[in-house]
């Protein structure tokens, strides 16, 4: 595995301090497999990302939006004795599961739902008005300059 040592940038920024620890968490993590999904980009400010989640109902997944954070989490409700199920061959895995993603600032869940097996969960970037831009009015006066130039 390979580590970088942000220290240096530590010494010599300021303010910088929230993405370098960022980068830190995101060298730190393995690449998860399991279940499979897909990041969409749907337009400028909408994004979507789907997990593959073949055998899970909508109350077995937890979605927890916290921050700059995105959780799921999936994990089947044990099988009774009764309702055991005896397999011959069992390539649908249904094993719990645990998925974060990092989300840029502004970026919020705007709704989930769960459809042929896929998870769908529609994210929107949503600028405060204060950080939009915006165009500033010259105020002139009413002031204007004549020639007066002498020939």
């Amino acid at each position: 595995m390979q580590t970088i040592d942000f220290s240096p940038f530590y010494r010599s920024t300021v303010g910088f301090d929230r993405l370098f620890s960022r980068l830190d968490n995101l060298v730190g993590q393995e690449a998860k497999s399991y279940p499979p999904y897909n990041i969409e980009k749907l337009g400028d400010n909408a994004y979507r990302i789907s997990i593959a989640v073949a055998g899970f109902a909508d109350g077995d997944i937890a979605i927890e939006s916290k921050e700059n954070s995105l959780a799921i989490k999936g994990a089947k409700a044990p099988e009774s004795e009764d309702k055991a199920r005896e397999f011959l061959h069992r390539g649908i895995a249904e094993r719990a599961f645990e998925l974060r993603f990092q989300l840029a600032e502004y970026v919020e869940v705007s709704g989930a739902a769960l459809e042929n097996g896929l998870l769908h969960i529609d994210l929107k970037r949503e600028l405060p008005e204060s950080k939009k831009p915006r165009q500033i009015a010259i105020n002139g006066g009413g002031k204007t300059i004549e020639d007066k130039s002498v020939n």
